[in-house]
């Protein structure tokens, strides 16, 4: 489990991809760019987003198996050498959740389409498939590339969110360009809402949560 509060940034400095008939997994190792105490064996670790675990640290370099479905629902088989990215170690309990509940688990990939200037901040248009749509919601929380992040305003194919100059020096969301894939995340507890909705629409079970108690405990 994750916050999206991102520690700081690593730099690629192998990713060497099995060309084995049949795999399509890989090993990807990172440099932290900043002081990433006490790495542990097997601990979870935020790679732009997707919830990755540490095989091995040597040197510096943190090695990270990366299995074809990773790589496939993510922007992760589209990184290369010297490529920055966003990092952030598992929630311990009792940690401080500055940001929101963040899985690791990519629900699909955006693209960045506009760039805009407000005031000292940044103003980022992503446009998605309309299959997650009814996730996200204006002032809910996204993460993209693993960054927690408020959704100004949205639509059934596009999100707009600010980014405030901490932000964008800490990750590396001044990195980004229009027209790049970016790794999108929705709020757990809305789909969690979401999936319990739905299933009662479609069978005769009888839940007591229906859209009358959501609206009745301001959900709707």
């Amino acid at each position: 489990m994750f916050t999206g509060l991102v520690a700081g940034q690593g730099e690629i400095v192998f990713f060497d991809k099995n060309n084995h008939q049949n795999s399509h997994d890989a090993r990807l190792g990172i440099k932290p760019k900043f002081i990433f105490e006490n790495p542990v064996l097997g601990e979870s670790v935020a790679i732009n987003g997707a919830c990755l675990t540490v095989e091995s640290f040597d040197n510096g370099i943190l090695t990270f198996y990366t299995s074809e479905e990773t790589l496939s629902c993510s922007t992760l088989g589209l990184l290369s050498l010297g490529d920055k990215v966003n990092m952030e170690r598992a929630l311990a309990l009792g940690d401080r959740l500055g940001g929101h509940l963040v899985s690791g688990h990519i629900d699909c990939v955006g693209k960045l389409s506009k760039i805009q200037n407000v005031g000292d901040s940044k103003c980022f248009r992503i446009t998605f498939s309309e299959e997650i749509a009814p996730c996200i919601i204006p002032k809910g929380s996204i993460a993209l590339d693993g960054i927690s992040l408020t959704v100004n305003t949205c639509d059934n194919n596009f999100l707009e969110v600010n980014v405030i100059p901490e932000t964008w020096k800490v990750t590396n969301i001044s990195l980004w360009k229009e027209g790049q894939l970016i790794n999108i995340e929705t709020d757990m507890i809305g789909k969690y809402i979401l999936r319990s909705t739905t299933i009662q629409q479609t069978t005769k079970n009888i839940s007591r949560i229906d859209t009358h108690f959501l609206h009745e405990n301001g959900f709707l």
